[in-house]
């Protein structure tokens, strides 16, 4: 038995809420870019940018410690037109502080029916990792409308459409994620899958060399040029 107590009906009335927001805001806009600083604050510069181009979806991968929740929590005010989530969320002290950060929603890299049922009795959603088929069908049995597939590049453009004949139609929102580049998502969001989260790549593909060694909160920002991200974004909005 789990040792995680029941949804309630406002939590999970919540969960429905904030899952059908996320959605509904991916399926405008099929994107989401997964920043990793060592503090959240050293990415606002980056985020003023971001939010500049009208990027809706940023993930702040999750590290240990209280600063994690406040910094972030601050950047949630910082930047209202943005969806911030969290990502990494791999155990409860990780879960517990995107919840105190006030985050939208938050990505898994792996599939924990325990720790997605305790998301779901706080009315926050997790999205699980999944990557065989196996996991995928366990992901539904637990009632995620969103997946992300990690790693997706190992896997192929056309591998989440292999998956819809012997698993039924009713796939969940599908998100490929794990060393994608900005080349990749039309080919990707072409060959079947919902969504494409950038990481690292992001940075490297649409960063212009910097003219000096930067330090802190610049070093995420500088040499970035904004106008390749802001094509293709034109291209996916709807």
């Amino acid at each position: 038995m789990s040792r995680w107590p029941a949804t309630s009906e406002p939590a999970a009335a919540a969960v429905l809420e904030s899952t059908a927001a996320l959605l509904a805001s991916l399926r405008r806009q099929p994107l989401l870019v997964v920043l990793r600083p060592s503090q959240p604050l050293d990415a606002a510069p980056l985020l003023e940018r971001l939010q500049a181009v009208d990027l809706r979806h940023v993930e702040l991968a999750f590290q240990p410690g209280p600063v994690w929740s406040e910094q972030l929590r601050e950047l949630i005010s910082l930047f209202p037109r943005l969806a911030l989530g969290a990502a990494s969320i791999s155990h409860q002290e990780a879960l517990e502080a995107a919840i105190a950060a006030g985050c939208c929603y938050g990505f898994s890299p792996i599939l924990d029916p325990e720790l997605l049922a305790a998301a779901a009795a706080s009315g926050f959603t997790l999205v699980p990792g999944v990557m065989s088929p196996t996991e995928v069908h366990r992901a539904r049995q637990c009632g995620s409308a969103l997946v992300k597939l990690f790693p997706a590049a190992s896997l192929g453009p056309s591998y989440w459409r292999r998956l819809r004949d012997p698993l039924g139609p009713s796939l969940p929102f599908c998100i490929a994620a794990g060393g994608l580049s900005p080349v990749d998502v039309n080919t990707w969001l072409a060959a079947g899958v919902d969504a494409v989260a950038l990481g690292s790549a992001l940075l490297s593909g649409l960063a212009t060399p910097p003219s000096s060694s930067p330090t802190g909160a610049d070093r995420l920002a500088d040499g970035f040029d904004p106008s390749p991200l802001q094509a293709l974004l034109a291209g996916l909005s709807v």
